[in-house]
């Protein structure tokens, strides 16, 4: 029986259909949470490990995506031919346990070893997601879908932010690290048990009976064909360009609001804890229905609404930096955590509708690579080193100036996405000719 299915010329969901989207958004938040938690007490671990912005930056940005995004690639190659349930649980149980180790790490060194391990286990996470979820819901519910599976980084990141700096307080940095990691890992249980495994291309237009055979594809092939499709590519540019802001900003900003706006670890952990999980959840839900309204008319709205949410954020984001004061520069800050993320679900619904069903996980993987590897291999490494170049000169308020820094980025991110908008127009046109 297929989890979502069509009645009376409208759509009802399954209550599979839903467990299913529960448990891949929960997984999500884990995901989000257990990458965010080294940002998130960045103050407690520098001063307890003795570690310099560059080496921060590397840290949370490099070294994880070095292996987050490169084993993507063969666990997303190998989950379109076995079971994507199986391979989402065993990596949500191998980067729980690596952030469990991160609480152990005496040194840089060790530090650094175990978070590499929670990109090892984090690459198995979200590509299978998006193929179950796109097997899962029909093509006019998919961006609202995934609006809601992408709820996962706001809430991760704002419950790390909340549950974090609170255990940290009253113990240490290194507790939130346990008992995140034991949550994870029963969660991986919870997974393999209750998640259901759609077939593929179940609730595509034609019924799964009819879809005809398709010889697997080599590894090699898959990879070349998604880098040959113009589309595809240039939604991988854009959104790594997006994702470069994103992980650039959040990286840094609970040791820029500590250091140089005064918040202690109670004021993050309430509100700036609010304005993550309010800013950046309602932003992603909003972008899902409004691409999902004006896609219907035309694909460039998953290329022209990311365009304008960029270049509206970027003013709110340069008085975020300005602000004299931690409040204030909340108050600036929830307008790039609402607006900042609108390209995410646009652009990972378009990839996922533009591939086959049997190639869904890997193209997810490969979206990814790009994205991640720009955006969060690059985005904090720049962020950090660019503090480490201009602490000579403005001493405590380097990350500021590093923020002045990162705010082009906004621009470019906007042009690669009317870039992006301008293919979509010209294949509908060829299309329709």
């Amino acid at each position: 029986m297929s989890a979502a299915t069509a009645t009376g010329g409208g759509y009802k969901s399954s209550p599979s259909a839903k467990i299913t989207l529960g448990m891949l958004a929960f997984v999500y938040v884990l995901n989000f949470l257990d990458r965010q938690l080294i940002s998130i007490l960045a103050k407690p671990i520098q001063d307890g490990l003795g570690i310099s912005d560059g080496q921060l930056g590397l840290l949370t940005g490099f070294y994880f995506a070095l292996f987050y995004c490169f084993i993507a690639i063969p666990i997303g190659w190998l989950a379109d031919r076995t079971s994507r349930v199986k391979v989402l649980s065993a990596a949500c149980a191998i980067w729980s346990a690596a952030t469990a180790a991160c609480g152990m790490a005496a040194n840089y060194g060790q530090l650094v070893v175990a978070r590499m391990m929670v990109g090892v286990g984090e690459a198995g996470g979200v590509p299978p997601s998006y193929a179950i979820i796109s097997d899962t819901f029909p093509r006019e519910r998919r961006t609202t879908a995934m609006a809601i599976f992408n709820l996962g980084p706001p809430i991760g990141s704002a419950l790390g932010v909340a549950f974090g700096a609170s255990l940290a307080s009253a113990f240490d940095w290194r507790m939130p690290f346990y008992v995140i990691g034991a949550i994870g890992v029963f969660t991986a249980l919870l997974v393999y048990w209750l998640v259901r495994e759609p077939a593929r291309g179940e609730t595509d237009t034609r019924p799964v009976a009819t879809v005809p055979e398709v010889p697997p594809e080599g590894f090699a092939a898959t990879i070349l064909r998604f880098f040959r499709n113009p589309l595809l590519l240039m939604a991988s540019l854009a959104s790594g360009a997006g994702n470069f802001i994103t992980y650039g900003l959040l990286n840094f900003t609970v040791l820029f609001l500590m250091r140089e706006k005064g918040m202690t670890l109670e004021d993050v952990a309430v509100w700036y804890a609010l304005v993550v999980g309010i800013g950046m959840s309602a932003g992603i839900y909003a972008s899902g229905r409004i691409v999902d309204h004006f896609a219907r008319r035309s694909k460039t709205a998953y290329a022209t609404v990311p365009a304008a949410s960029l270049v509206l954020a970027m003013p709110f984001f340069v008085g975020f930096a300005w602000s004299p004061n931690w409040e204030l520069a909340l108050a600036f800050l929830a307008v790039p955590m609402f607006l900042n993320s609108f390209f995410l679900s646009a652009t990972v619904t378009f990839v996922q509708n533009e591939a086959a069903p049997e190639r869904r996980v890997i193209s997810g993987a490969l979206l990814l690579l790009v994205m991640n590897f720009i955006g969060l291999g690059l985005g904090p490494t720049y962020v950090g080193m660019m503090s480490d170049f201009f602490r000579p000169t403005y001493g405590e308020h380097a990350l500021q100036a590093a923020y002045y820094a990162l705010a082009p980025m906004y621009l470019i991110g906007a042009l690669l996405f009317l870039w992006l908008a301008a293919l979509i127009r010209r294949s509908e046109r060829a299309s329709a000719s």
